[in-house]
């Protein structure tokens, strides 16, 4: 294998159709894998498992990616659902939540990815707002803003200065989870990203890297899981 860290990505079960197939499918939209490749990984899918399973699934990584993807279910926060949060993925929300929990509690270096950053959060006990305005620019594509750096912070030794990211959610941080800092703000003052101090890798961007040419957030998971 090269020598190559194993990265574990989570992934979406949604019905898809291709040739004369339509079926229940395991989905990883195809950035995140050749992100990780770029970066120097090799990628595993994660589809939705048993939550008593993912200890064991994060022992046999060198790192993992929670993907992007569905709003949190506000219950898993204590929130009542409001009208423009999307329909629940609970199989998807019990199974990351485990893989967070694993690889926290066993230091395999962690990235999440907007829903990631978000269920990150969520995992340390913090919040969510479940609707801004202004982060998606056209429903169904990508849109750009600029996000600046917290001097200091995991984030800015990895991206230095203000840089413009691929960028899609309609939820953010509101509460930070215990032990969480924020690591890059928007010009709106929005959270971009999250990081927990410490011995390990652990890091939360709310923008969407694999939509992107930059590669120095993937490549800094990829080392720190080599």
């Amino acid at each position: 294998m090269g020598g190559r860290p194993l990265i574990g990505v989570s992934t979406y079960l949604e019905s898809a159709r291709w040739g004369v197939w339509e079926l229940e499918a395991a989905l990883l939209p195809a950035g995140y894998p050749r992100l990780v490749r770029d970066a120097g990984g090799l990628v595993a899918m994660l589809p939705p498992d048993e939550p008593a399973h993912a200890a064991a699934t994060v022992a046999r990584l060198d790192g993992l990616v929670i993907a992007g993807g569905p709003d949190v279910d506000p219950a898993r926060y204590g929130a009542a659902r409001e009208p423009r949060t999307g329909p629940e993925a609970r199989e998807r929300d019990s199974w990351e939540l485990a893989l967070i929990d694993a690889a926290l509690a066993s230091g395999t270096p962690l990235l999440g990815i907007c829903r990631g950053m978000q269920l990150l959060n969520v995992a340390l006990g913090g919040t969510l707002v479940q609707h801004i305005e202004g982060h998606v620019e056209v429903v169904g594509v990508f849109g750009r803003h600029p996000v600046k750096p917290v001097p200091g912070s995991l984030y800015s030794r990895l991206v230095p200065e203000e840089a413009s990211v691929p960028t899609y959610h309609h939820q953010s941080v509101d509460r930070l989870g215990s032990g969480l800092m924020a690591s890059a703000h928007a010009p709106d003052g929005t959270v971009e990203a999250v990081e927990l101090p410490g011995p390990g890798w652990v890091l939360g961007v709310q923008w969407h890297p694999e939509m992107g040419e930059d590669l120095r957030v993937m490549e800094g998971l990829v080392r720190a899981a080599s």
